[in-house]
């Protein structure tokens, strides 16, 4: 499809431009990775971002390793911010069987989060800059951090890590190998109503069975909480604290890793850790939870009575696969054509704005003779839904390479469910590799109907 080859690679450059930098190249890799309470033991370099921290070779903390220099671990571990005998040690199995995939390194510095509050554990959060750089090894690769606006719906399986105790007072029996858990995510709403309304605040998550007997503990603290997408593994947490441990109706809570990349770059400057968007996608379950004291949930308006608001397709039960689209699937879709013959693809932006591909109109970069076709389905005839509307101005992208193209309709057309605008992607972070998306078209070979077709985000190097 000709709108397929257009869309994907304006997504790709855009990825490599944003891409190609920090830590995102080399973050949230585990090559060798295919008790906490209930967990059990976690292979050789499964986690190789897992760090322990000691004080005079005694094992207090976990942390993660987010670059060649930065441990990120819990701010409750220190009571000061001296570095005297602090040993952090990287690419460990065992705490008592050295091995030779293992290093340890001194700390230069210890720096919390400004904004940690001993009394509730809000924003409980530190970062230890080692002495030296480490070399990445197969058993030693800094992880992806979760990036704002990541969205950890209740019930996704994230994984734990750590050498802590076992159940409450009950150490880890020797040799005290790495421990690995997995637990589902809890909802804030049912983590508030759980712990006393108030006490989860935004810059918290919570993970645990309902029913408890899987969880972090003493000694974890500090250490990671991941999920993996598309082949990488983003860190969502950093343990903080709990009731007891794997408690029934008493999640672990987690400092939320998403709210803090302005700090965490504002401290590390060079060689900054990669952040990366984390999406459960469906539908959150923990916005019906209520309990005495919740507030409700904030009301929003539906889109599909509110005109103009971006992304919605209320017509669209898409899940996967590829195959002929049926009417109101891709409400925000346009047939761009010259002289009355069906040229190239859009997506409508806003009400009387069209996006497209600059090179489209390389024969004919002024407006006369352009009309765009929207709330279209097939080629060869029209449907009740679709309008047809004249070009007024074509605006070209100064960009080098591959540019784009705005058309200003001449008028706006009447939102339906059949036509609305799509949502455009304005943040600062990254497409990850691996994530879902979908392409749609009416290009050549592929009939007269439009196209639909899921696929993926890969890297294409130097393309």
């Amino acid at each position: 499809m000709a709108i397929c080859k257009a869309l994907c690679w304006t997504l790709l450059v855009a990825f490599l431009a944003k891409g190609c930098y920090s830590q995102l190249n080399v973050c949230g890799q585990a090559p060798l990775n295919s008790k906490i309470v209930g967990g059990q033991d976690a292979p050789v370099g499964g986690w190789p971002w897992q760090a322990s921290l000691q004080q005079s070779t005694f094992h207090f903390c976990g942390g993660s390793l987010i670059n060649n220099q930065y441990v990120l671990t819990a701010a409750h571990c220190f009571s000061s911010t001296s570095t005297s005998n602090l040993q952090v040690i990287l690419g460990a199995k065992s705490l008592d069987q050295p091995n030779p995939n293992q290093v340890s390194s001194s700390v230069a510095q210890i720096i919390c989060n400004p904004n940690y509050d001993k009394s509730t554990s809000d924003n409980d959060m530190c970062l230890l800059k080692l002495s030296s750089p480490v070399t990445f090894t197969n058993y030693i690769q800094p992880v992806c951090l979760a990036a704002p606006g990541s969205t950890y719906n209740a019930g996704i399986v994230s994984w734990v890590t750590g050498w802590g105790t076992i159940n409450s007072d009950v150490d880890l029996p020797s040799p005290r190998n790495l421990q690995e858990v997995d637990v589902p995510i809890v909802g804030n709403r049912q983590c508030n109503c759980n712990y006393g309304v108030g006490s989860i605040t935004d810059n918290m998550l919570c993970a645990g069975l309902k029913a408890g007997g899987k969880d972090s503990c003493q000694g974890d603290s500090g250490g990671p909480m991941v999920s993996k997408q598309g082949g990488r593994w983003i860190q969502s947490g950093v343990v903080s604290f709990g009731k007891g441990c794997a408690l029934a109706n008493f999640p672990g809570v987690y400092a939320r890793v998403s709210k803090y990349q302005t700090w965490i770059n504002s401290i590390i400057t060079s060689s900054q850790p990669g952040f990366v968007t984390f999406n459960s996608g469906g539908t959150n379950s923990d916005l019906s939870i209520t309990c005495t004291g919740l507030p409700p949930v904030p009301t929003t308006v539906s889109p599909t009575t509110k005109p103009g608001v971006c992304g919605s397709a209320s017509l669209n039960s898409r899940i996967g696969g590829g195959s002929v689209a049926s009417a109101g699937t891709w409400p925000w879709m346009a047939s761009i054509h010259l002289n009355g013959t069906h040229v190239c693809g859009g997506t409508l932006v806003a009400e009387n704005f069209v996006m497209s591909d600059a090179g489209c109109f390389s024969s004919q970069p002024k407006a006369s003779g352009w009309m765009v076709v929207l709330g279209s389905l097939k080629q060869n005839g029209t449907n009740p839904f679709e309008v047809t509307l004249s070009v007024t101005n074509i605006t070209m992208s100064n960009l080098t390479g591959n540019n784009i193209a705005l058309l200003q309709l001449g008028t706006k057309p009447t939102l339906s469910n059949y036509i609305q605008p799509i949502c455009l992607d304005t943040s600062n972070t990254n497409v990850t590799l691996g994530s879902t998306c979908w392409v749609a078209g009416w290009g050549a070979g592929q009939g007269v109907s439009l196209q639909e077709l899921q696929t993926s985000v890969v890297d294409c190097g130097n393309a």
